[in-house]
C-alpha cells in the first residue's frame, strides 16, 4: 500500500529527531514517549538513576503545545498535593476548591514509586477515571492528559511496589539500560556542550493539541488485518494460560496491543500494522500486566522472560 507522508507526519519525526539529538542513546525510550502520547495512553518508565528518564520526559514537554507539571513523589507526600485541596476565602469565609498538579496537560510523576499507598490511589483515579474527586464534587481533567511515571527498581530501599490496578492503567512499562560506549562518548560530548552553552537549542515548532488529536485519528484509521487481530489476542491468551503466571494480561492489555501496533505502523509510514509491528511492541505493552508465580520468582524467572517464549511459540501469520 501506498506509504503514508504527510505533514503532520514529518512534524512527528521532526519532534522525534530533536529529541534524539537531546537525549543520546535512549531511541527506544524515546519513541515509546511519542507513542503513548500519540495513542492517548501512560507511560512507566523504569531503571537506575541517572538514565535521563526524567530528561527524557521534561524534553518531550517542549515539543507539545501545553502544560508540564513535575511532582517529586516522597514518602511524605500527601494526596492533596497531587489532587488539589480547599482553601478558605478570607472575603467572606467559604472554600474554594484549589487545582492541583493533576490537573496538567502533561504530568511527570517522578520517582512514583517512592509515595506511599494513599498517593498511588489519588493517582490512580485521575489515570482511570481522567476526573478527581473531592468531597461531593467531581473535576474533569483536560482531554489531552498523560501521566509519564519514573521509577526505581523495587529491589532499592525506600520503594513501594505500585499496586496491580495502577500498573494495568500504563499503556507502556519501559525499562531503560545502560548506553553502550559510543553512546556514552555521546553523551560526554553532549554534557561538555551544555557547560560551554547552557541555553538549550529551541525544539521545532510544537505539537498543538490539534495536531495530536489529528494524529490519533489517523492511527486509529491504520488497517489490522484479521490474521494480525488474531496474532494480538493469540498473544495475549498465551499468558493466560502460562504455568509460569499467575495471572496473565487482560483484555486491556489486547487492546493496547492493538493501539501500540498501529502506532508502529503509522510512525514507520505505513497505513497497515504488521505481525513484526505487534511483536516490537508486546514486551514494553504486557510486562508489567503479567504476575509471576512464587515457583518462577525462585526460579529467577521474570515477565520478559515468559514474554520472550511465548513470541517464540506463537506462531505469527
Amino acid at each position: 500500500m501506498e506509504a503514508v507522508h504527510d505533514l503532520l507526519h514529518d512534524r512527528v519525526h521532526a519532534a522525534i529527531a530533536w529529541l534524539e539529538s537531546r537525549i543520546v542513546g535512549q531511541q527506544t525510550l524515546i519513541r515509546r514517549l511519542v507513542m503513548a502520547l500519540l495513542c492517548d495512553g501512560h507511560l512507566l518508565v523504569e531503571g537506575a538513576p541517572g538514565l535521563a528518564k526524567t530528561r527524557a520526559i521534561r524534553e518531550l514537554a517542549r515539543t507539545i503545545e501545553g502544560s508540564f507539571h513535575r511532582i517529586q513523589f516522597t514518602p511524605d507526600l500527601l494526596p492533596s498535593d497531587v489532587t488539589g485541596t480547599e482553601v478558605i476565602n478570607t472575603d467572606d469565609g467559604t472554600f474554594t476548591f484549589r487545582k492541583g498538579p493533576v490537573f496538567h496537560n502533561l504530568l511527570l510523576a517522578d520517582e512514583v514509586n517512592r509515595a506511599p499507598a494513599k498517593v498511588q490511589a489519588a493517582l490512580l483515579e485521575a489515570m482511570a477515571e481522567r476526573q478527581v474527586s473531592y468531597g461531593r464534587e467531581t473535576f474533569p481533567l483536560p482531554d489531552l492528559f498523560l501521566v509519564m511515571a519514573t521509577q526505581n527498581p523495587i529491589e532499592q530501599e525506600g520503594t513501594y511496589p505500585l499496586p496491580e490496578a495502577q500498573l494495568d492503567r500504563f499503556l507502556l512499562h519501559v525499562t531503560v539500560g545502560y548506553p553502550d560506549a559510543a553512546s556514552e562518548r555521546e553523551i560526554l560530548h553532549l554534557a561538555r556542550s551544555e557547560q560551554l552553552q547552557p541555553e538549550p537549542p529551541p525544539p521545532p515548532t510544537p505539537l498543538s493539541q490539534q495536531d495530536i488529536a489529528a494524529a490519533r485519528r489517523a492511527i486509529a484509521d491504520v488497517f489490522v488485518a484479521p490474521a494480525v487481530e488474531g496474532y494480538i489476542v493469540a498473544l495475549v491468551e498465551a499468558t493466560r494460560v502460562d504455568p509460569l503466571l499467575e495471572y496473565g494480561a487482560s483484555p486491556r492489555g489486547t487492546i493496547a496491543l492493538d493501539r501500540c501496533a498501529r502506532a508502529v505502523a503509522w510512525l514507520d509510514g505505513r497505513d497497515f500494522a504488521t505481525p513484526g509491528d505487534v511483536a516490537a511492541v508486546a514486551p514494553d505493552v504486557l510486562r508489567h500486566r503479567l504476575i509471576t508465580t512464587f515457583d518462577a520468582q525462585a526460579r529467577g524467572i521474570d515477565a520478559d522472560a515468559v514474554l520472550t517464549g511465548t513470541l517464540e511459540t506463537v506462531p505469527a501469520p
